[in-house]
């Protein structure tokens, strides 16, 4: 199974990075534009920082291309900023996101999509129930955020609007609970994936992050191996906040996926390369806006296209 970025898409997020393009590109060709030499290369790095790229991708892209510019002196800044992308491009392709494995006839994919409040985690669970849908599978969702009402009637009325299934518990209800009447409900019905929303778990109240844990333990119970996925949804705007998110929720469940919403509301694109160096988590999608086509595929290729326009 695999999610397509598409040509059309591009725009979309050259738009939505256009802040952040504005305060890497333009100062990197202002820093370069009257003289290369090693001091105005060293100059990069806080450049690069101030992108919240972090420091040791800061470092580590200063430090090679000052070796670039040594073996190659007669280098023009056109040439230096090609060879940035370049070393970009390879971060991002240091950890590919592996297509889903198609669901068996007998069984659902099941994705477990978790996260804390605030951060587009239900508005996420939908938009990839929609480009599921939209590629021919049969979608379920799962409310099982018993802890806010709003949580449940927000993702019943996105299932509605899509026209895909929903399960849902009664507030206060038990979410593991809800997870084995979801899954139950998907094996019935045949669905193809099933899309388990959580509840906003504080990242720092372990007794929440062990509900978790109990929700995977019954998954796996009604369907051998599953959860097959388990993805953070983030938050772009919230810089090193995000990275530590990720950090501790991938200590109590290992994550295969990241989500990075908000990017078209920040000037912090600059995270997504410090997310793959620190984390070593292949980033699934973007959220470029508020519409149900914004939540993209992340296109390594794309992102550092957009972000150098």
């Amino acid at each position: 199974m695999v999610f397509k970025f598409l040509k059309s898409g591009y725009d979309k997020v050259k738009t939505a990075l256009s802040r952040t393009s504005s305060k890497l590109t333009h100062r990197i060709k202002n820093l370069f534009q009257n003289k290369i030499d090693p001091e105005t290369i060293d100059g990069l790095e806080q450049v690069l920082y101030e992108a919240d790229l972090g420091v040791q991708t800061a470092q580590q892209l200063t430090e090679s291309l000052q070796e670039k510019f040594r073996q190659n002196p007669s280098m023009t800044p056109d040439d230096l900023i090609e060879y940035l992308k370049e070393q970009l491009l390879k971060i991002l392709e240091e950890t590919p996101a592996p297509d889903l494995r198609e669901p068996q006839s007998s069984e659902p994919l099941v994705i477990l999509i978790v996260g804390v409040n605030g951060n587009g985690k239900t508005t996420s669970v939908a938009k990839i129930a929609k480009r599921l849908k939209d590629s021919g599978k049969k979608v379920l969702v799962a409310a099982t955020d018993t802890f806010r009402a709003a949580g449940i009637e927000q993702l019943v009325t996105w299932a509605q609007r899509l026209d895909v299934d929903v399960v849902k518990g009664l507030p206060k209800s038990d979410p593991a609970a809800v997870a084995f009447d979801a899954l139950s409900a998907a094996k019935a019905r045949n669905a193809d994936v099933i899309l388990i929303d959580t509840a906003g778990r504080l990242h720092t109240k372990i007794p929440l992050m062990q509900e978790l844990e109990k929700i995977k333990r019954t998954c796996n119970k009604v369907i051998d191996g599953s959860p097959h996925e388990t993805w953070l949804v983030l938050d772009a705007t919230t810089g090193q906040n995000a990275i530590d998110q990720a950090k501790i929720f991938n200590q109590f469940t290992p994550l295969t996926g990241l989500i990075l919403t908000k990017l078209d509301g920040s000037a912090k694109g600059g995270i997504v390369f410090k997310i793959h160096q620190e984390l070593k988590i292949p980033l699934r999608f973007i959220g470029i806006g508020e519409g149900a086509e914004d939540l993209l595929p992340f296109d390594p290729q794309s992102f550092v296209s957009a972000l150098f326009e």
